[in-house]
């Protein structure tokens, strides 16, 4: 039986005819067109042509919405981030100089960088621990900001509910607004309660259950140092507690912090059961013996190092596997930490004088009768002499503990005398 036959398709300007003759061709099982004969000059090329024409238009205007788009969402972030005003919480940034022409603000703009820059308050976010330290680790590669950004010290109060020094705090940071922010981490359920012009008023961050001695205490720290992190004006960190009070007026504090070129964490290894014998063996080969650290848990960190803190967690989980209580992990990790990957940037020393004359497991606490001027002038003064960016200085300690709630009142007296604030 003879094959069925079909016309060979030319729908295109640069088929020939004469390449077929014309002649039948076998059907090889690909599903042709309709077979075109006559005349299709007059209606196959302007319909090719018009195609073309059309899709190279296509193109040329999608290049054209594109960059559009992409300026009207860059105008619209700088316009949005020209809302923020400076104040002691808010995040403390002026947008750069807005490039030439017009572009209306879009409230529903998905590109919102005012919504980067500032989170909202810090109660409204629902963030698990987990991804809040995934998005506080986030640190731009560019050393330049878009914006003016004028560098604010961050303090951190670790403190199981009531602040009996607020009235001091709040009087050592008058006058200084945008210079200063302040974070609480209270046990969970704990509702402090401050007036509206109170530094403290609002800035309780979402909590966990802390007990002392053990790795929750690292969790509270890493948590405070996440939530400040969200704030891209806090340049340096400084944790303290409720009997923790500042022993130098703030225009001090504020520039030896942002102008020094170190972070402050003491860390020391020494051969005694306090120290070196708190090392667990199981921790090897990521911390050997001679790299464990100890040191006061009240730090202060720069930025970097403050994202690298809470970026950690081969050395975080080490620490939550094999620094039981006993170990007292506050004491050791970041310490340790700092010294295995940041050595050269720490000065090596604490900013908060404590007295452990006494021996105990916990520091000296001075109430009312043990506080006067000549014992608060002999802490910032009492002949210790370390570095400051490479130079000689007495200037060591800015804060000190442990001080009783019964020392407020003789602490507000020397505001306006030795304390100068």
């Amino acid at each position: 039986m003879k094959p069925a036959t079909l016309k060979s398709r030319r729908s295109n300007a640069g088929d020939d005819e004469e390449a077929s003759g014309g002649a039948d061709l076998p059907f090889t099982g690909s599903f042709p067109g309709t077979p075109r004969k006559e005349h299709w000059w007059s209606s196959g090329l302007p319909k090719a042509v018009a195609a073309l024409v059309i899709l190279v238009a296509g193109v040329l205007i999608g290049l054209a919405a594109g960059a559009n788009m992409s300026r009207y969402y860059y105008y619209s972030s700088v316009a949005s981030a020209s809302s923020l005003q400076a104040g002691g919480h808010g995040n403390n940034v002026v947008p750069a100089a807005r490039a030439g022409g017009h572009h209306k603000r879009n409230p529903s703009t998905l590109l919102d960088f005012r919504r980067f820059l500032d989170p909202g308050p810090l109660w409204e976010h629902t963030m698990s621990d987990a991804e809040l330290f995934w998005r506080a680790s986030m640190a731009p590669r560019m050393e330049e900001y878009p914006f003016q950004r004028v560098p604010k010290v961050a303090f951190l109060f670790l403190t199981r509910g009531p602040l009996p020094f607020a009235p001091l705090w709040e009087r050592f940071f008058h006058g200084h607004d945008g210079l200063y922010s302040v974070y609480v981490h209270a046990l969970p359920g704990y509702a402090g309660r401050h007036r509206r012009s109170s530094a403290f008023h609002g800035r309780q961050i979402p909590s966990q259950e802390v007990s002392w001695g053990s790795i929750t205490l690292v969790d509270a720290e890493k948590r405070l140092l996440a939530n400040a992190l969200l704030d891209w004006s806090n340049q340096r960190f400084v944790l303290v507690s409720e009997s923790c009070v500042p022993i130098f007026n703030f225009r001090t504090v504020y520039e030896y912090l942002v102008n020094s070129a170190h972070s402050y964490v003491e860390s020391y290894n020494i051969d005694v059961p306090q120290c070196a014998g708190r090392y667990n063996p199981q921790m090897a080969p990521d911390v050997e013996e001679d790299q464990w650290r100890k040191g006061s848990e009240w730090f202060e960190l720069s930025r970097e190092l403050a994202v690298d803190v809470v970026a950690d967690y081969r050395y975080y989980a080490l620490f939550r596997r094999h620094c039981t209580p006993s170990c007292y992990p506050d004491e050791h990790y970041i310490p340790t930490y700092l010294h295995l990957r940041h050595g050269a940037r720490n000065a090596n020393r604490t900013i908060t004088w404590v007295d452990w004359s006494r021996g105990g497991p916990h520091p000296a606490r001075f109430g009312k009768a043990a506080v006067t001027p000549e014992f608060v002038a002999a802490i910032r003064n009492n002949g210790t002499r370390c570095l400051y960016n490479g130079k000689p200085t007495t200037v060591c300690y800015l804060f000190a503990r442990k001080f009783a709630p019964s020392a407020l009142a003789t602490l507000l007296n020397l505001t306006t005398t030795l304390l100068d604030f």
